[in-house]
């Protein structure tokens, strides 16, 4: 074994931990598993604990080493654990120097934590990547950290303040992946439709999409990951309107679809904003699907609240859910606020997985018959433009397909290989 590393949570984690795993083989580092955890939620914390655990047992002999957002807001959790030899903050994880002092010098069981005040960085580097092993599509970080301050989330405190990666630098990492073969591209980051508040002359995600495309034309397929409609700017609905490079799949930080719930979770929108950006984003394409990440028993909410949130499921036509039951974390507002019984809790989180159940099979049902390429992730597996997951017979992995839509299993599409577009 040399170095194996588990990854927990988002897309920005995937991507990091791609990072991570050449600046620990450029170091030197042998014989090391690298756990790269995720605090969304208390069940995230519980599965990278159980990891921990696993690669323990399975490897007696490994270095265990710790990082990513639950080692950095829960570090005393991590650190107790026999199995863990070492816990590296969110900064420190990213730095060549961390993993050469461990393969220089070896592992000092008196310094067990090198974990820093996230709150002090304050820049993000532009890592240069040659590809995401065992992945289609590449995911290439613009943005970091955030500035809000929501009541239920802990990310802020892991990931620190947000800041940008310069355009150049987010430009020549695209055109890398894409000399290297990658089709289809996924900007990622914490809140990424802040980008550039931080950078000289303030540019918005619209303009550094807008120039991806622009500089970067052998480009097949650009894809935003979680985006914070509020703060969409004018030149992002421009490029959605004009350009077909950027995939018509949008997923919303959309948390709820109560105005009372919405404001105690400290959100910027009301659910009017959400309705009104997907009514207009629909008139610019209109064949754009929406996902989002909805929150389940956010304390106080009641019957009525819920049903708010129910019904924007079908008022935004969502159909990529992403279902959480509200989970209080330590050291967040909302886990000081009246909490609901945990029983009412699963139930809306499953009342609202049927409704999204309901949502996607609808929309599976008005693909059947359609013509529609599809970026195929391994063989006999891809995804529509609109994100939606397709079973094909055959294929290469990474190859852009014309496929017929013959029909779904009520999770995902059936359709046949036509002919290679691209």
């Amino acid at each position: 074994m040399s170095i194996d590393v588990v990854t927990f949570g988002c897309r920005l984690n995937s991507y990091e931990s791609e990072v991570m795993k050449r600046e620990a083989e450029a170091a030197g580092l042998k014989d090391a598993i690298l756990i790269n955890t995720c605090a969304v939620t208390s069940e995230a914390v519980r599965q990278a604990r159980q990891a921990v655990r696993k690669a323990r047992r399975d490897n007696p002999q490994a270095k265990i080493i710790v990082t990513g957002c639950a080692a950095q807001t829960e570090t005393a959790k991590f650190s107790e654990m026999e199995e863990v030899d070492l816990v590296l903050g969110n900064s420190e994880k990213l730095e060549r120097a961390s993993y050469g002092r461990i393969a220089q010098f070896g592992l000092d069981a008196s310094e067990k934590v090198r974990v820093n005040d996230i709150m002090s960085v304050r820049e993000t580097a532009g890592h240069l990547i040659d590809g995401l092993e065992g992945r289609a599509r590449a995911f290439v970080q613009v943005q970091n950290g955030c500035d809000h301050r929501c009541t239920f989330c802990i990310i802020p405190y892991g990931r620190g303040n947000s800041r940008s990666v310069p355009m150049g630098v987010v430009v020549d990492q695209v055109r890398r992946l894409v000399e290297n073969g990658y089709r289809e591209i996924v900007i990622t980051g914490v809140d990424i439709t802040s980008y550039g508040a931080d950078l000289p002359g303030t540019p918005r995600l619209g303009t550094l999409v807008a120039k991806i495309l622009k500089l970067v034309p052998d480009l097949k397929r650009l894809r935003l990951s979680s985006i914070d409609s509020i703060e969409a700017d004018d030149e992002l609905m421009r490029v959605i309107a004009e350009d077909e490079r950027l995939m018509p799949h949008f997923h919303l930080s959309l948390q709820a679809g109560d105005d009372m719930i919405l404001k105690r979770m400290k959100r910027r929108h009301l659910r009017a904003d959400t309705i009104r950006f997907c009514d207009e984003v629909r008139r610019l394409r209109p064949d754009v699907v929406f996902g989002a990440d909805i929150i389940a028993g956010f304390p106080t909410e009641t019957e009525e609240m819920f049903a708010n949130t129910l019904a924007i499921v079908d008022e935004c036509g969502l159909t990529h859910l992403h279902v959480f039951p509200f989970s209080p974390r330590p050291g967040t507002p909302a886990a000081r606020m009246p909490q609901l019984a945990k029983g009412l809790i699963k139930e809306r989180a499953a009342r609202l997985r049927l409704k999204g159940e309901a949502a996607l099979a609808a929309h599976l049902s008005a693909e059947v018959g359609l013509l529609r390429p599809i970026l195929l992730e391994r063989e006999g597996l891809g995804r529509t433009e609109q994100f939606t997951q397709v079973e094909v017979d055959g294929g290469e992995a990474g190859q852009i397909i014309e496929t017929r839509i013959t029909g779904h299993t009520g999770r995902h599409l059936l359709g046949a290989l036509l002919s290679q577009a691209a």
